[in-house]
């Protein structure tokens, strides 16, 4: 189990992180939401003892997470680089050595993650030949290689493709089957809907709201239904048990004063039927992650 008791982390006059606690048990995925600046990567540079905190402790198995636990660690760090001259396979077997992983097991867990990302003919090329995307499934692979016991994942889909995005994601489930700990910082909150468990969102360095999604979404969530269209649906937000409104081009959420109000909805939408509106689909829906974050984040988090 991974604990964070009251961590400060201060540069010069920015509170980066203010007394933050959480804890994660073995085998949970955790999400580590908040928006940009709101001290995520800060939080996870010091579980990765890369900065120390200013006070407070971090414990991994009730124990300071000092150099003796590289071992135990993975890490894939928002800013990417990989050495771009090096072989894929002698670099990610480099990575995984340093972590105290045995050579011939870390090539064997080296060619396993490669055929499975679809890179095993990439092995003896040079990593400046990767595009992109297998540049960061590359890296994904020099972060789990060791096979680590906490694995920590700051922002892992920028610039990858919807379908290498699913193939990452299905990764980290597989890591929190076998019983890790698996920390994934996101401002993506489609992303942490889908794997996590339980989440914590922060803001400006402190504690906004937490725990599983359903709780979280039972707590902050309101009424809300969802509608895609043909037309023109300016008409719904002036309707009077409307109450906020999520607009797409070609959907909407829309948040109710009352879950009877969903019936209202549904007959004042049916009555523009011919004049310029087609409904195409209506549910009533939980409401989204998304939406949670807009307003607790949005706000500087005074609804929590």
């Amino acid at each position: 189990m991974l604990s964070v008791e009251s961590v400060v982390k201060r540069y010069e006059n920015v509170l980066a992180v203010d007394s933050l606690s959480f804890q994660v048990e073995d085998g949970q995925i955790f999400g580590l939401l908040g928006p940009n600046g709101a001290g995520k990567s800060t939080t996870i540079r010091m579980i990765m003892n890369i900065i120390a905190p200013d006070s407070g402790k971090i414990l991994l198995d009730g124990r300071s997470l000092g150099r003796d636990a590289t071992s135990r660690i993975g890490y894939l760090p928002e800013e990417r680089g990989l050495y771009r001259k090096a072989r894929v396979g002698e670099i990610l077997e480099y990575l995984a050595t340093l972590k105290g992983a045995d050579p011939g097991a870390a090539r064997k867990s080296i060619d396993l993650w490669l055929e499975r990302f679809g890179l095993g003919e990439w092995k003896n090329r040079k990593v400046s030949e990767l595009s992109k995307g297998m540049a960061q499934k590359a890296q994904f692979i020099g972060a789990v290689a060791h096979d680590p016991s906490l694995i920590l994942f700051d922002e892992p889909f920028s610039g990858l493709d919807p379908l290498a995005q699913e193939e990452l994601l299905s990764a980290m489930v597989e890591l929190k089957d076998k019983g890790a700990i698996v920390i994934f910082s996101t401002h993506i909150m489609e992303h942490a809907e889908k794997i996590c468990e339980k989440i914590l969102l922060i803001n400006k360095g402190g504690k906004v709201a937490e725990g599983g999604l359903a709780e979280i979404k039972g707590r902050y969530g309101k009424n809300a239904v969802q509608l895609e269209f043909d037309g023109d649906p300016s008409f719904i937000e002036k309707l009077p048990f409307v109450t906020e409104i999520i607009a797409y081009p070609r959907w909407i959420e829309v948040e109710l004063s009352d879950p009877e109000d969903s019936a209202r909805l549904l007959a004042a939408v049916a009555g523009q039927a011919g004049a310029g509106f087609k409904l195409r689909r209506f549910e009533t829906v939980a409401p989204s992650l998304h939406k949670i974050f807009l307003r607790l984040a949005g706000r500087g988090g005074e609804d929590a």
